[in-house]
């Protein structure tokens, strides 16, 4: 520990909501409603012809062009959002179609399996907030709030899931003990 580090403990109730596999039966319940929302809402783009088919990227860019039209009535989105839509987004429509509908449909998978947790509620909160700077209001709030939960109980929100083995051996320190506290018990 270095000199000048303060260490301040965890209080109980985090210490409980992010690192006890007891809360993890409470996360299970939150990864199912938003791995749920967000399996449907990507089965649905992935099935459609106008996301993923013969007509991809014509409903992102009906989605898109809304967006640009709210911006320019002074509604619901920001200038420098509506600029990154219009040069970077609009262009590349058929593309980003399938990243949404295929990334819609794996951060479901991951949730309701309780895989890699964590980085899918990330990669589905930054949805909710790329949903929300364009305009659409929708269940992106609550969903994106239930994300940074997911998120910040990374450790212990796939415990009821197959988190609770592949954290582990993918290097996830769960049960390890460093060398550290090797040290310790070795020379106490």
């Amino acid at each position: 520990m270095a000199r000048n580090e303060i260490l301040i403990p965890e209080n109980p109730v985090s210490s409980f909501l992010f690192s006890s596999t007891r809360a993890g039966a409470l996360w299970l319940i939150v990864r199912l409603y938003v791995g749920y929302s967000w399996i449907t809402s990507g089965w649905g783009k992935v099935t459609s012809e106008a996301w993923t088919g013969a007509k991809a990227g014509t409903a992102l860019q009906g989605f898109i062009k809304g967006a640009l039209a709210k911006a320019e009535a002074g509604k619901d989105v920001t200038g420098w959002y509506a600029q990154f839509l219009e040069n970077v987004v609009l262009p590349n429509t058929k593309v980003l179609g399938f990243v949404v509908a295929f990334g819609e449909l794996l951060v479901g998978l991951g949730l309701i399996l309780g895989l890699l947790t964590g980085i899918a509620a990330f990669f589905g909160g930054v949805m909710n907030v790329s949903f929300l700077f364009a305009g659409a209001l929708s269940t992106n709030p609550i969903l994106f709030i239930l994300a940074t939960w997911l998120v910040l109980a990374w450790k212990n929100a796939g415990w009821y899931g197959l988190d609770r083995w592949a954290l582990p051996f993918l290097g996830t320190p769960w049960g390890r003990k460093s060398s550290a506290d090797s040290l310790k018990t070795t020379h106490l």
